[in-house]
C-alpha cells in the first residue's frame, strides 16, 4: 500500500511497472540491462479514488496525464532497477499529495482610506520635487 495522505492509500496492484533500457552514460550496463522504470497509474478507472479526488488530480496534473487518463512517471536516475522503482513510487506519491492539497479561497480586501491618502500625499511630494527641478534660472 502506498500512503499518499491520511485520506488516500493506493494498493500497489493498481500500479503497472514496465522496465526498459535506460539512456545516457553507463557503458555495457546501459546496453544490456533494463533499469529504466515506467510507472503507470490509471486515474480514470482507479477504485481507490473518490470522484472529488479524481477530478482534482485530473485538473492539477492535466499535463502529465494522457488522453486515456493514465499518469506515467519515468525513473532512470540510478543503475539499479529496484532503486528506480522506489524512486518512481516516491515521486508518484509526492505528485498525488501535492495535487490533492486544497488551497484556501482568497478573501477580498479593500485599501484603507489612510493608505489611499498616504499614497496621494507621497505623489504630491514627488510632484513638487520634480517641478522644483525645472524652474531654476541659470544666469
Amino acid at each position: 500500500m502506498i500512503v499518499v495522505n491520511p485520506e488516500l492509500t493506493i494498493p500497489i496492484d493498481e500500479l503497472l511497472f514496465t522496465a526498459s533500457r535506460s539512456g545516457g552514460p553507463g557503458g555495457q550496463n546501459v546496453n544490456k540491462v533494463s533499469t529504466k522504470i515506467t510507472l503507470s497509474f490509471d486515474v480514470v478507472h482507479s477504485p481507490s479514488l473518490s470522484a472529488e479526488q479524481r477530478a482534482r488530480i485530473m485538473a492539477k496534473l492535466a499535463t502529465r496525464i494522457n488522453k486515456d487518463g493514465v499518469l506515467r512517471i519515468n525513473a532512470q536516475a540510478t543503475r539499479s532497477q529496484e532503486l528506480n522503482r522506489a524512486d518512481a513510487i516516491a515521486r508518484f506519491a509526492e505528485l498525488l499529495r501535492q495535487a490533492l492539497v486544497v488551497q484556501k479561497a482568497r478573501k477580498k480586501t479593500r485599501v484603507t482610506r489612510a493608505a489611499k491618502e498616504r499614497r496621494l500625499d507621497d505623489k504630491k511630494k514627488r510632484t513638487g520635487i520634480k517641478q522644483g527641478r525645472g524652474s531654476k534660472a541659470w544666469d
